[in-house]
């Protein structure tokens, strides 16, 4: 303190603040470039073995080449701005080598007021609590629960948010109206074409407790009403849950022999998980999700029946019809993520054990309830230096045949990722 105080020392040392430091630029410009080699180990007695490799003998594992560029930026100006993301993907496969680019966000925010914001474009909502399903998220593209902070593409939409601040119980209100348009070039993949659904999110922050009450109305999907809660319980236990109601959701599957069937009914979809974090640093994600748009196992049986059929057909003469079918049917029902309603996902992550710098091991427990097949990914993470991550994982899947993962192609997978953030 007398050194500071000194004349002397202000004299040789003087300090002058740069305003430009602190100023926050009215741009940003990042991303991050990624490598990605991916080693996969195959059953060849699985059914989607047969059905993606029956024309191939590529023994008893294949090798994948990825790489990846994710560019965002944006721009403000008053109370304007901008904000893109893209992504580029280049996949080479034993298949063949493809790269593609989308754009995931692009979209204009106008904010006239602290209470209010307008936003049109492709935006990610985000809706939900859950980490690896939200049974909520209406407007979203479903998470890949083997890897849910995966950056994911977002829908055409037109939104506001309305906030308003309380000095009670009630601390905080919102509500977030959602316009989504779908036609034929606008969020094609969304539902029935030619129609304007509108959606909305009510957000309540009570007695420290956050709650959304959402819903879906139009023509390209069945309505549907959910809503979820998110509460600190201590300053180290989070517990959160959410519901959603399905109208009239219609199921398609089909039986051994090939034969198409559908049934209609409500759906009840929902989940509840926690997030404990121990005075060692250990993070643990629990959650039990419940799917009742999925399906059951005697028809993920008959839906593996009806492939090796089509395979013992393609052996016996050549004809590649009933595969085919089988293909397509995966495509558009059966190789959903988590296709059938009974889930437990379990993540551990331990951040710098035994003192060891920049290294955080995790490992994740993926189960399907309903027919005990599993699958589980250690992992490890790497940040010594700055702006680069390496991550190695390794999944180990199991399950008996007629199982989800017990006919998944692959007896267990290892990849690699190096990304460079900037």
């Amino acid at each position: 303190l007398l050194t500071f105080l000194s004349p002397r020392q202000g004299a040789a040392e003087e300090y002058s603040l740069e305003t430009s430091e602190i100023e926050k630029k009215p741009y940003h410009l990042g991303g991050y470039a990624e490598l990605r080699p991916v080693l996969n180990g195959l059953d060849r007695n699985a059914a989607l073995y047969k059905l993606n490799f029956y024309n191939h003998d590529k023994g008893a594992a294949t090798y994948e080449y990825n790489a990846g560029l994710q560019l965002e930026g944006s721009l403000e100006y008053s109370i304007a701005k901008m904000y893109v993301r893209t992504n580029t993907d280049y996949k080479n496969t034993y298949l063949n080598q493809t790269t593609q680019t989308i754009v995931q966000e692009g979209y204009l925010a106008l904010k006239p007021s602290s209470s209010l914001q307008i936003e049109a474009g492709k935006k990610t909502l985000s809706w939900g609590k859950g980490y690896a399903w939200n049974p909520v998220a209406f407007l979203d593209r479903p998470k890949d629960p083997n890897d849910p902070e995966l950056s994911r593409e977002g829908y055409i939409v037109l939104s506001a948010d309305f906030i308003k601040s309380f000095g009670g119980p009630l601390k905080t209100f919102s509500f977030t109206p959602v316009l989504l348009p779908v036609y034929e070039s606008v969020n094609n993949g969304f539902g029935n074409a030619n129609y304007l659904n509108f959606a909305g999110r009510l957000y309540f922050l009570l007695y420290d407790t956050d709650i959304d009450l959402i819903f879906l109305s139009g023509a390209s999907k069945t309505d549907r009403y959910g809503f979820d809660f998110s509460r600190n319980i201590t300053t180290n236990l989070e517990v959160h849950g959410e519901f959603a109601w399905i109208n009239n959701n219609t199921r398609q599957f089909v039986d051994s022999s090939g034969n198409m069937l559908q049934t209609a009914s409500d759906a009840k979809n929902y989940l509840l998980g926690l997030r404990y974090l121990n005075e060692q640093d250990t993070t643990y994600i629990f959650e039990y999700y419940h799917n009742d748009t999925g399906f059951t196992p005697q028809e993920m049986r008959d839906y593996f029946s009806f492939i090796d059929k089509g395979y013992n057909s393609f052996l016996a003469s050549g004809n590649t019809m009933l595969l085919n079918k089988a293909a397509t049917l995966t495509a558009g029902n059966y190789g959903k993520m988590s296709p059938m309603k009974d889930y437990l996902y379990l993540r551990i992550s331990q951040k710098e054990p035994f003192d060891t710098l920049y290294f955080t091991p995790a490992i994740t427990l993926l189960a399907n309830m309903n027919d005990d097949s599993y699958t589980v990914t250690p992992e490890l993470l790497y940040t010594r230096y700055t702006n680069f991550e390496f991550r190695l994982r390794g999944g180990y899947i199991a399950g008996a045949r007629n199982t989800e993962f017990g006919e998944k192609q692959n007896d267990y997978r290892v990849e690699l990722r190096g990304r460079y953030y900037f």
